[in-house]
């Protein structure tokens, strides 16, 4: 059904941002896909406009060229350039500070799922009054036993350390109404920071809604998720951070 000239769309601007190191084999493709969707999305009349932002976090290969390219010849494509490398937790907080939506989306640039589950997310958000739509893989075994069960293991952490059931937490997959973060500030500058978002909006009484994805995994490049240090990084900071999350309260109704 062709949109109405008059009909007011759902959200009145989208924002998408990538975390970026090293993405010069992805970049594109990304960016291509956030359009295409984007594109889609207001034709449908979901979204009004949209943004595309790429987060550089002091790449050391064309990243930062390409993403700057992009940004010359597309008004709707900003890059917030790290002049030293921050980490996932860093880059999520660079990309949600520099949003202007109504609705921010964040994904990985390898785009571990079909981006057309944008319309899905969306629709969820919406229908279910809900203020995050946060993912979960349906099948992960092309990653390999190792990361399945460091996933399993992490999740299952979270659970006990902080009371909150949410499945896949760290999946690259979330979307938010930007006025959570009238209330939410990060502090996580590692991979810790998915699930202090979740945790921070659970405590909080902001209703989250899950969904499940089919899933693809990386396929050039290299994933640092697993790494040793990236894991000693994630338990220092869920530790560090253990009293203050549960210490919130939920927000008084009204």
């Amino acid at each position: 059904m062709a949109r109405s000239l008059f009909s007011v769309p759902h959200f009145s601007k989208l924002s998408i941002f990538f975390p970026m190191w090293n993405e010069e084999q992805y970049i594109l493709r990304a960016l291509n896909a956030g359009h295409d969707v984007a594109r889609e999305l207001m034709a449908s009349g979901e979204v009004g406009d949209y943004e595309l932002i790429v987060v550089n976090d002091a790449s050391t290969d064309a990243t930062a060229q390409l993403a700057d390219e992009a940004a010359a010849s597309n008004p709707r494509v900003r890059v917030v350039h790290h002049p030293a490398n921050r980490k996932l937790g860093g880059s999520m907080k660079s990309g949600f500070a520099a949003a202007t939506g109504d609705v921010i989306v964040y994904t990985d640039a390898d785009l571990p799922f079909d981006m057309l589950e944008l319309h899905r997310a969306l629709r969820l958000l919406r229908t279910y009054e809900a203020d995050i739509a946060s993912a979960y893989r349906f099948d992960r075994t092309d990653e390999g036993l190792t990361r399945v069960v460091y996933s399993s293991l992490y999740n299952g952490l979270v659970r006990v350390l902080f009371g909150v059931r949410v499945r896949d937490v760290n999946f690259a997959f979330k979307v938010c109404r930007a006025s959570v973060f009238n209330n939410i500030v990060l502090k996580s500058e590692g991979s810790f920071i998915d699930a202090e978002l979740i945790v921070r909006a659970k405590k909080l009484g902001y209703p989250i809604v899950q969904f499940g994805v089919d899933y693809f995994p990386r396929t050039r490049g290299i994933s640092t998720l697993s790494s040793p240090s990236v894991i000693v990084k994630i338990l220092r900071e869920a530790f560090a951070l253990r009293r203050e999350l549960n210490a919130i309260k939920p927000i008084a109704a009204g």
